[in-house]
């Protein structure tokens, strides 16, 4: 068995920093795109049933899915972020920790941010919902439950914040 783990790290050691670093903004923006759609999903659905009831819910809880939308907004700020971090390194420095180190980074940020965005796409989207249906049944509740949606909406800036601290230590090795 020992064996077998040590394949596994010389194998990932040998895939190019530049590589999980690609995969990283690729994740980054990604699965925030996937979050803010799922998110728009289950708001858009439950909105548009909702109206059927009572049609002057929906301009109102538009809101509901301009928070979905921020959280892919998110997903693309960090990757240009993340663009911005990528050096060219001569071949002989390719492999080197401080490189290899550079892309593990990139590679974490984007799976940190994509991921809390995912799932702040999916928690504004599920609050986005019950705001839209109870706002149907009940106007008063509107403010009351889009203040937990704003709250919701902040783990995506969590992950966004953590990401960027994350990368802010990347570095290349020199020329």
């Amino acid at each position: 068995m020992a064996g077998a783990s040590s394949s596994w790290s010389h194998a990932l050691v040998q895939i190019s920093p530049y590589t999980f670093s690609a995969i990283g903004i690729a994740i980054s923006i990604g699965v925030s795109v996937l979050g803010a759609a799922w998110g728009i999903y289950i708001t858009g659905s439950s909105l548009i049933g909702a109206a059927i009831k009572a049609p002057r819910i929906t301009s109102k809880n538009l809101i509901s899915i301009i928070f979905c939308e921020a959280v892919a907004i998110y997903g693309v700020i960090i990757a240009i972020i993340l663009q911005t971090k990528l050096e060219s390194v001569p071949s002989s420095k390719i492999y080197e920790p401080e490189s290899l180190r550079a892309g593990y980074a990139i590679f974490a940020s984007g799976i940190i941010v994509g991921f809390a965005n995912l799932f702040c796409g999916l928690c504004v989207g599920i609050i986005g919902s019950s705001c839209a249906l109870s706002d149907a049944q009940n106007s008063s509740l509107f403010v009351k439950i889009l203040v937990i949606e704003i709250f919701g909406s902040v783990l995506g800036l969590f992950g966004v914040i953590v990401g960027i601290i994350m990368s802010a230590q990347v570095s290349w090795p020199s020329k």
